[in-house]
C-alpha cells in the first residue's frame, strides 16, 4: 500500500541543510583543535628538552687507551645534576651510553632508539616512548668526539608529559569554550535570518488569502523577491488562463440560456394558447392539434439543445482522455450512417458510405486511439449537420480514407448543400454560431463539439468546398432549395500503433 508523501517544510529543510554541516564540522573542529594544541604545547618543551640533551652531550669525551682503543667518558657536575631535578611538575630522566653501548650514567630503563638512524650523528631527534608504563617525550642524539668514529655514544633526555597535557588542555579550553557560546548564537542567527528571508513568502500568502474569489488580476511581481518571481509569474499565467476559461464559460452559459429561451417561450405560448381555447369552450380539434404539434417541436428543440450541451460538456471533460482505447473508425462511421438512414429517406437525401472496413492490410479495420463515445458523437454531429443543410434530393457521403503509409486515418463528410463562405469557415466552429443566410433550425453547437473532440484526440479539422454540383446525377436545382458548392469536412486522426501478434 502506497502511503501519501509527507508534506515538507521549506523553512525546516533550509534550516536542516544549514545547521547539519555546522553540527558535523564542529566535532571535526574539536579534534583538529586538539591536534594543533598538542603541537603547540610540544614546541617550547621540546626546545627546552633538546637544550638539555645538547648540554649533556657536551659532557661526553673520548679517551685513548694503552692498547690503542677508545673509551667514552661522561662527567656531570653537581650544578648540572641539580638542574635535571629542579622541575617539580614532571620527572626528567637521562641516559648516556658509551661507544660500544655500555651504560655510563643515568636511567638504565630508558629504551634505546632504533639502530637504523645512527647515521645522523650530531642531529637532535625527538620521539614518544614509555618508562615503566608512563608516557614520556624523549630528546636524543648520537655523539662522536673523533672525526672518523667507528661508533658514536648516545645521549638521551626524557620527560613526562604533565606540563604538556596541562598546556594543551588550557589551549583547548581557551579555544573551545567560546565555541560553546558561539554555536548556539550562530544557530539563533541562522534561525532569525531564515525567518526574515521567508517573511516575503508569508506576506505573499496573506495577500493571496485576502483576495476575493472573483479577483483574478495578476500579482505584482515587483513586490516579491527575485527568487519567487518565477513562481508568481506561473501563478499569474494560471490566473490569466483561469480568467479566460471562466469568461468563456460565462459567455457559453449566457448563449445557452438565450438559446433555450426561445423553445421554452414557444412551449409556454402554445400551452397558454391551448388553455385559452379550452377555457373559451372551443372544440376545434385542428387548432388544438396544431398547438400540440408546436409544443412537441419546441420541446424537441429544447431537448436537442440540452443533449448538445451535455455532449459539449463531455467533450470538454479532460478525464475522458483516461479511457482512450483503440477504436475502429470505419465501424463507427457505418453505424452512424445506418442510424441516419430514416432521416435521410424522409428528406429524400442520398446518404452513403465509402471506405474500407476490414482487409488484408488492416484485418481489424482502420484503428484510431480515442474515446468511443466521443468519436461517435463527432461523426454523428458531422452527419447531422450535413443532413440539416442539404436540400431535398441532395447527396451526403461519409468517407473513411486509408493512409498507405499508416500514419493517419482520414474521415470525410461532404454534402451538396449551399456550402460555407471562406470568411465564415473559422466562425462556424464557435458555439452557437450559425452561418448567415440559412433558415435551418439548429443549436449552433454541433461543429463546436466536433472541434473540441478533435482537439482532445490530436486530430486536425479542415473545411472546404465539396463541388458536388458538377458531378453526374446531382441536380443543380431541386425541391425546396438550390444546390451550392457543398461542404467537405475532413478530420485527420493519428493512426493507432498496430499491435504485433505474439507467436505461441
Amino acid at each position: 500500500m502506497a502511503f501519501p508523501r509527507e508534506q515538507r517544510s521549506l523553512f525546516g529543510e533550509i534550516l536542516d541543510w544549514m545547521l547539519a554541516p555546522l553540527l558535523l564540522l564542529w566535532p571535526m573542529s574539536v579534534v583538529l583543535t586538539w591536534l594543533v594544541a598538542q603541537g603547540i604545547a610540544n614546541k617550547p618543551f621540546d626546545r627546552q628538552l633538546g637544550e638539555m640533551a645538547r648540554l649533556l652531550s657536551q659532557q661526553v669525551s673520548v679517551q685513548a687507551q694503552a692498547d690503542g682503543s677508545q673509551l667514552a667518558v661522561f662527567s656531570l657536575s653537581r650544578a648540572a645534576t641539580d638542574l635535571l631535578h629542579t622541575d617539580e611538575a614532571d620527572t626528567l630522566y637521562y641516559q648516556v651510553l658509551g661507544l660500544r653501548g655500555e651504560f655510563l650514567s643515568g636511567e638504565r630503563a630508558l629504551p634505546v632508539p632504533p639502530e637504523d638512524i645512527r647515521d645522523s650523528w650530531g642531529q637532535l631527534r625527538f620521539r614518544d616512548d614509555e618508562i615503566g608504563g608512563e608516557p614520556v617525550r624523549v630528546a636524543y642524539l648520537w655523539v662522536s668526539a673523533t672525526p672518523t668514529p667507528t661508533s658514536p655514544a648516545l645521549v638521551q633526555v626524557a620527560e613526562t608529559l604533565g606540563k604538556r597535557s596541562r598546556l594543551a588542555t588550557e589551549i583547548i579550553k581557551g579555544v573551545m569554550l567560546p565555541q560553546f557560546v558561539i554555536l548556539p548564537l550562530a544557530v539563533l542567527l541562522v534561525w532569525l535570518a531564515l525567518a526574515r528571508g521567508i517573511k516575503p513568502l508569508n506576506e505573499l500568502q496573506q495577500r493571496i488569502r485576502r483576495r476575493e474569489s472573483h479577483d483574478l488580476s495578476p500579482i505584482n511581481e515587483r513586490e516579491v523577491p527575485e527568487e519567487v518571481a518565477p513562481l508568481v509569474r506561473a501563478i499569474n499565467d494560471l490566473l490569466m488562463r483561469l480568467d479566460r476559461s471562466i469568461g468563456t464559460q460565462k459567455h457559453f452559459l449566457a448563449d445557452a440560456a438565450h438559446q433555450l429561451k426561445t423553445p421554452l417561450a414557444g412551449l409556454r405560448t402554445q400551452a397558454e394558447l391551448a388553455q385559452r381555447e379550452i377555457d373559451a369552450g372551443e372544440r376545434n380539434p385542428q387548432a388544438l392539434k396544431k398547438s400540440l404539434q408546436q409544443i412537441a417541436r419546441s420541446s424537441q428543440r429544447a431537448a436537442r439543445m440540452v443533449n448538445q450541451l451535455l455532449a459539449m460538456a463531455r467533450a470538454e471533460d479532460a478525464s475522458q482522455a483516461q479511457s482512450h482505447q483503440d477504436v475502429n473508425l470505419a465501424r463507427i462511421a457505418t453505424e452512424a450512417v445506418r442510424d441516419f438512414v430514416p432521416r435521410a429517406l424522409e428528406k429524400r437525401i442520398d446518404l452513403g458510405y465509402e471506405g474500407p472496413n476490414t482487409g488484408e492490410r488492416h484485418p481489424q479495420g482502420l484503428m484510431v486511439h480515442g474515446q468511443p463515445v466521443l468519436l461517435r458523437e463527432l461523426v454523428r454531429n458531422l452527419v447531422d449537420n450535413a443532413l440539416q443543410y442539404t436540400p431535398e434530393g441532395g447527396t451526403v457521403t461519409v468517407r473513411v480514407v486509408d493512409d498507405p503509409f499508416g500514419q493517419v486515418v482520414v474521415l470525410q463528410v461532404e454534402d451538396s448543400g449551399p456550402g460555407i463562405p471562406a470568411a465564415e469557415r473559422d466562425k462556424v466552429f464557435q458555439p452557437f454560431y450559425r452561418a448567415l443566410g440559412t433558415n435551418v433550425d439548429g443549436s449552433g453547437l454541433g461543429l463546436a463539439i466536433v472541434r473540441e473532440i478533435a482537439q482532445q484526440h490530436h486530430a486536425e479539422v479542415t473545411l472546404e468546398d465539396a463541388n458536388l454540383r458538377h458531378r453526374t446525377g446531382v441536380l443543380v436545382d431541386h425541391g425546396s432549395g438550390a444546390f451550392g458548392p457543398g461542404a467537405r469536412f475532413t478530420v485527420r486522426f493519428p493512426a493507432a500503433v498496430a499491435q504485433t501478434p505474439t507467436l505461441t
